[in-house]
């Protein structure tokens, strides 16, 4: 049985929730999933479901022991917004998986994305980007049998929450960002598309190259796409763009976001790697990717 056994940590979070629902659905593992709380009622959820629930967190190295333990493969994902893991994310993340080595993972997938500081020169530092990027290097050094990165699109989900519409300066709701609404740089997708990309890759054994970079895209957009698509469901909403002094204003860390929609407009979501790593997914799961027009017909009401 072990070699069936896929732990996935942060498997109630977005990305975790997405890759449990892909391995069930696979019918060929036995999911493992840590949780801070065991007894909650997402735990207990998952385990009506036949996962595995264990006590585990990237703060307590130990208990991270009993979550790969027996298992051949893992997911890995951090999370820069946490208000515990913040800025230790990259501290957190390479703990992680060297302990998933030393506990005999064969095949680990680790959810990464582009180096934006470096590929920016220094411009834009972007952390809950670059940090994650940071660790790739540790994965590739640790010694796995196999090991491969997959990179989470700007979520469709944001839209509704935590990007949900606003009141705008000027009156109506919408969004007010600090880059041009017009360019078409944002590789977005349905985050739980990630989940059938992680368990196609734990499925596909040598078919996959090892430390094949995955990019889940549903389709590259822009804020003017986004808003046609909202108003086309009649929802009266428009962006307007704002300078980045004032977008910096707008709320706690958006100096962060700020930052990041620069990136985007100067090099897109994915980068310069973005066409080659959005094939690559493409390739290994041919039935594609939701584009968010369709999304949007299912998960936005009107």
């Amino acid at each position: 049985m072990s070699e069936n056994v896929i732990s996935v940590l942060g498997g109630t979070g977005a990305q975790g929730g997405g890759v449990v629902d892909a391995l069930l659905a696979a019918g060929s593992y036995k999911v493992r999933v840590a949780t801070r709380n065991p007894s909650s009622d997402a735990a207990n959820a998952l385990r009506a479901r036949g996962v595995e629930v264990v006590k585990a967190d990237m703060l307590e190295p130990s208990s991270l022991k009993g979550l790969y333990e027996g298992a051949h493969g893992a997911f890995v994902v951090s999370n820069f917004w946490d208000p515990v893991q913040g800025e230790r994310e990259e501290e957190l993340a390479v703990r992680a998986v060297n302990i998933a080595r030393s506990a005999g993972v064969k095949h680990l997938v680790w959810s990464t994305l582009p180096d934006v500081k470096t590929i920016s020169g220094g411009r834009f530092e972007v952390k809950h980007f670059t940090l994650k990027a940071r660790v790739d290097a540790v994965v590739r050094s640790a010694g796995f049998d196999r090991h491969t990165f997959v990179e989470a699109p700007f979520y469709f989900q944001n839209l509704l929450k935590p990007l949900a519409p606003q009141p705008l300066p000027d009156g109506g709701r919408g969004w007010a960002v600090p880059m041009d609404p017009a360019a078409r740089v944002i590789h977005a997708g349905d985050i739980t598309d990630l989940g059938r990309t992680v368990a196609a890759a734990f499925g596909a054994g040598d078919a996959l190259a090892n430390g094949s970079y995955l990019a889940v895209c549903g389709g590259t957009y822009s804020w003017d796409d986004f808003v046609a698509t909202f108003r086309a469901l009649g929802h009266d909403v428009r962006v307007v763009r704002v300078a980045p002094e004032v977008y910096d204003g707008f709320f706690p860390n958006a100096k962060e976001a700020r930052e990041m929609f620069q990136y985007f407009e100067a090099y897109s979501y994915f980068g310069p790697e973005a066409a080659a790593n959005i094939a690559a997914a493409k390739a290994l799961v041919p039935s594609g990717f939701a584009t968010f027009s369709d999304w949007a017909r299912k998960n936005i009401n009107d």
